[in-house]
């Protein structure tokens, strides 16, 4: 017999650090690299829409950079793990796709609300689960040592994703739906 996908170790209600250490399920640690691989999900959700597309390729990146994330997030403190090095060029890239995906959208003059489109409002769930682990992280990075790059990742992979939510909309034919404050 192959692989086995159980292993019964979690029946306890602990999980395995990268390093060996054991932690309980709720540790702020593994709140954040799970919230990181829900995240990577509903980025592999918006894929699905963009096949072969530009956008599909970020976001293919942007799904292995998160893999990396929640590895450096996974690793008990004070491991010596080696693991792959994210640099600034990864932000830089989401910036350059912000700018490229702003410069056809109209100018944003309202708060708008998700649901222009199938396709956008995917990436706005996607944006609010990142928010989401940024605020894990930023928990977690109060306690443990977290490295900077990864809290600015999530804060700018959420402006990404903003960004592309409004870009589906548009794409798709869909309307801004603009926030209405009752007075």
């Amino acid at each position: 017999m192959g692989f086995k996908i159980y292993t019964k170790a979690g029946d306890d209600g602990k999980t395995g650090l990268i390093g060996g250490e054991r932690v309980s399920k709720h540790h702020i640690r593994v709140e954040s690299y799970g919230t990181v691989d829900e995240l990577n999900s509903h980025i592999g959700m918006i894929r699905c829409h963009l096949k072969g597309e530009t956008e599909e390729i970020l976001l293919a990146e942007v799904q292995n950079d998160l893999f990396t994330i929640g590895s450096f997030l996974a690793s008990a403190a004070g491991s010596n793990i080696s693991l792959p090095a994210l640099g600034e060029e990864k932000i830089g890239r989401l910036e350059s796709e912000i700018d490229r995906l702003t410069s056809v959208l109209p100018e944003l003059k309202n708060f708008i609300l998700p649901g222009g489109s199938i396709q956008g409002a995917q990436a706005h769930v996607a944006r609010c689960v990142c928010r989401r682990a940024e605020r894990l992280v930023v928990h977690l990075r109060d306690i443990e040592d977290v490295p900077a790059f990864v809290v600015k990742y999530l804060n700018r992979l959420s402006d990404y994703l903003f960004t592309l939510a409004r870009f589906l909309d548009h794409k798709n034919g869909g309307i801004e739906i603009i926030w209405k404050s009752e007075k």
